[in-house]
């Protein structure tokens, strides 16, 4: 019997983070203005454990790390496929995540899709929508200050200068 999907628990996705092992990015970035290129430097970074696998068929390397044009021509299944794609692919890249394997479909920080949510859902997957994985894991690990996010600002007063 299946069950509608529901947005995880701050506790869930900390099991998800805490579960994965290896990263898929889909729609991984070279530009660096890009926020799919800000996320994978900090999974990259020394900050994280992750294997991490650019998914986009525009590279061939980013960051140093070698791309793959599809997630189905990852090395393995991914443990999250983390989807930096337009709101109207999602669907599509659930469909991918479930047909390799994948264990959790996340979509990044302002992308949701209902329809993704439960294809990934009635498969199996984990899924989170709208939450950034690099402030989600930044912010399990106490690092929140990495990359510019401590402002420093402690009050929500705008300052006069």
């Amino acid at each position: 019997m299946s069950t509608t999907w529901t947005p995880p628990t701050a506790g869930q996705r900390l099991a998800i983070l805490r579960r994965a092992k290896t990263i898929a990015v889909v729609g991984a970035s070279a530009k660096p203005a890009r926020a799919s290129n800000f996320v994978l430097t900090y999974l990259l970074s020394s900050s994280t454990d992750f294997e991490v696998w650019p998914v986009t068929p525009n590279e061939t390397e980013i960051l140093g790390a070698k791309c793959y044009p599809s997630l189905q021509d990852l090395p393995g299944a991914p443990d999250v496929v983390d989807v930096f794609r337009r709101a109207d692919q999602l669907p599509g890249v659930a469909r991918e995540a479930v047909e390799v394997g994948a264990k959790a479909f996340w979509m990044q920080l302002g992308l949701h899709s209902d329809e993704a949510a439960e294809i990934a859902h009635e498969a199996g997957l984990d899924v989170v929508s709208n939450r950034c994985i690099k402030i989600e894991h930044a912010r399990f690990n106490g690092g929140l200050h990495l990359a510019g996010f401590d402002t420093g600002v402690i009050s929500s007063k705008r300052t006069r200068g």
